[in-house]
């Protein structure tokens, strides 16, 4: 059988050279001549599988130790994926929305601090959600607007990768533990097909502190990835899933590729495919992508 290596960085900060390609080469198995896929950016290398997958890729970070790039090793067939799920928060964007939300109220650092020890797993989920939303009772619901408007940024890449998939054909899903308040804007912006979260509830144009039930949580995200799948008739290997935080984890573990972007250490470690350099793109790349195959943003 044979393998692809795919190795990534940053399209801003290039590190595919020579030295990356002849390190990586020699860490592989009868390599054959990389493939461009973007210059300086990524390349697949095909090689002979001499070891499973993981102890290939772990030879060549190995290999490729000190050098700012991502990579996976995976059956060259079957790459392109046609379903995609992706988090919201510090993976579409690189924002919590919750703990923006939560500085109008001078509660930024306490959201923070649960919103990240609930990301590493150090909490359950569901009532860390309750816990921080009740902190926000009484804000202005149009606070939301301000919050999209002047305090979120999308991740590099994301436009490309959802636009991208969607014009070879792939369905794309935006599955988040935060709010549709959030989730409806960053959906449309980025291009995805449709959007699921959790709904804040408001009274008389205010937040009333209570999130509805049943919260969207770690399992709810697996079983929105296992219905979109039984929906359009494909196998789990036809489905690339990304997220950063332990609320991800059954998601990911689900997904034929399950990607950890930016990610905590536990998701880091569980997922099949990490992004520690790269920017979203990194995913049309892991899946054969080349540069001239982008759907760039709007």
């Amino acid at each position: 059988m044979s393998l692809v290596a795919t190795l990534i960085s940053h399209p801003d900060r290039p590190a595919i050279n020579a030295e990356a390609l002849s390190r990586a080469a020699e860490a592989l198995s009868a390599p054959q001549s990389p493939v461009i896929l973007a210059p300086g950016i990524a390349a697949d290398i095909a090689c002979a599988a001499d070891a499973a997958s993981q102890a290939i890729e772990a030879r060549l970070r190995e290999a490729l130790a000190g050098i700012p790039v991502d990579l996976v090793v995976q059956e060259g067939a079957g790459r392109r994926k046609h379903l995609f799920l992706a988090d919201m928060d510090s993976t579409m964007i690189g924002q919590e929305c919750i703990d923006e939300l939560a500085d109008f109220v001078g509660a930024k650092a306490l959201v923070a601090e649960i919103t990240e020890r609930a990301m590493r797993g150090e909490i359950a989920f569901e009532p860390a959600l309750r816990e921080r939303v009740m902190l926000l009772k009484g804000l202005p619901a149009g606070i939301v607007d301000e919050v999209i408007r002047e305090r979120l940024t999308l991740t590099s890449g994301g436009p490309e990768l959802v636009r991208t998939m969607r014009a070879h054909g792939a369905y794309t899903a935006l599955v988040s533990g935060g709010f549709t308040l959030f989730t409806a804007r960053i959906g449309e912006m980025v291009g995805f097909d449709e959007h699921h979260s959790n709904v804040l509830l408001v009274k008389d144009g205010h937040l009333t502190g209570e999130v509805a039930e049943p919260i969207l949580g770690k399992e709810a995200k697996r079983a929105n990835l296992e219905r979109l799948r039984r929906e359009r008739g494909l196998a789990a290997s036809d489905t690339v899933a990304v997220g950063d935080g332990a609320n991800d984890l059954a998601m990911l573990g689900e997904a034929g590729l399950g990607v950890a972007f930016r990610a905590k250490p536990a998701v880091a470690a569980a997922a099949r495919m990490r992004v520690e350099h790269g920017d979203l793109t990194a995913l049309l790349y892991a899946q054969g992508h080349a540069l001239r195959d982008f759907t760039l943003a709007l």
